[in-house]
């Protein structure tokens, strides 16, 4: 993994030349709750010019990428970063807090992440990732294998939605990032204690059960087996415990917009 993340950065210094301002790690690998079967190294490039002539540039060290099965980085220039950090002020914030400079300058260090946008966000996010659970379980229902990896590759994404759920309810429920060290993808993955104190939180708040998230959460941590797991059972619970979310977030935030007493919305981490 270091192999491949050291090798990627000399591919793009050599493509991209003095275009290249920056690589930044992201994600689980960045902040120590990396998982080798379900999660992916996020990297972010950030250039000086970026147009067709210097995505072309990029071409030989982001398909050599690819083949070692890492998504395709993500491109931005710094004037697009600064002026997107409205509307990807989900990810924004947690890449903020979260993040590892492979080359250059620490553009994050600084960002500053406008939250005004924050709660149409939250909700969409939800809404949509909802919609998209129910869809891929129709696609295999009677699929036991199928259905548990569906929980163990969305639940990341789900427990990152209800983390800022609670940012935006202003709920005083841990969402600051637990302390990492500053080499935490070379040391062992932390737990994913955090993201199990935010289902409880809000499983404490909307009263459903979060038994199918720690189940998900014990698999994919390789706490309990998976053919001992009763996958319909666990399934019901997750997709209960998302619908609640989801519902409860709607109207929750549709209160507090609708509500002349709504005060500002609190920076993660605040």
């Amino acid at each position: 993994m270091v192999k491949d993340l050291n090798e990627l950065v000399t591919k793009l210094k050599v493509a991209a030349g003095a275009n290249l301002k920056s690589v930044v790690l992201y994600g689980s690998a960045a902040t120590g709750e990396f998982h080798p079967k379900h999660s992916d190294l996020n990297v972010l490039c950030i250039l000086e010019r970026v147009d067709g002539s210097a995505l072309e540039q990029l071409n030989p060290a982001t398909v050599w990428w690819a083949r070692k099965g890492h998504p395709a980085p993500l491109v931005f220039s710094a004037e697009e970063l600064r002026s997107a950090a409205d509307v990807f002020s989900i990810e924004f914030a947690d890449i903020k807090v979260g993040h590892k400079v492979l080359f250059g300058d620490d553009l994050f260090k600084s960002l500053e992440v406008p939250m005004r946008l924050h709660r149409e966000q939250v909700e969409r996010e939800l809404r949509n990732n909802l919609v998209r659970l129910r869809q891929h379980y129709l696609a295999a229902p009677g699929d036991d294998k199928a259905l548990l990896e569906l929980m163990t590759e969305s639940v990341s994404s789900f427990t990152t939605l209800f983390r800022h759920a609670l940012i935006a309810l202003g709920d005083s429920a841990p969402h600051r990032p637990l302390p990492q060290k500053q080499d935490a993808l070379w040391g062992q993955p932390q737990s994913g204690e955090l993201k199990r104190r935010a289902v409880d939180r809000l499983a404490s708040l909307f009263g459903f059960d979060p038994s199918g998230f720690h189940t998900v959460f014990d698999v994919r941590e390789g706490k309990q087996p998976r053919n001992l797991i009763d996958v319909r059972s666990t399934f019901r619970a997750y997709l209960e415990a998302v619908t609640r979310v989801t519902q409860a977030v709607d109207q929750k935030l549709g209160e507090l917009s609708n509500s002349s007493a709504a005060g500002p919305l609190s920076e993660p981490g605040a």
